[in-house]
């Protein structure tokens, strides 16, 4: 499986709990900060919690 490239382009700011601790346990911390993920089932459910404040793309 391949990797995956997951940005964060919004703020935390107003953003409920569960959805600041995916974020931080995805890596992400700061608007702008990026972090390459395994393409597995926990990351993408991880990641649909919080889709509206990510980029994501297929890491190189």
């Amino acid at each position: 499986m391949a990797d995956l490239q997951v940005k964060l382009v919004k703020s935390l700011i107003g953003s409920t709990q569960p959805q600041i601790k995916n974020a931080r346990a995805l890596g992400l911390r700061k608007i702008g900060d990026v972090s390459i993920q395994p393409d597995n089932d926990a990351t993408r459910g991880k990641i649909k919690k919080i889709s509206h404040l990510l980029e994501v793309s297929e890491a190189e």
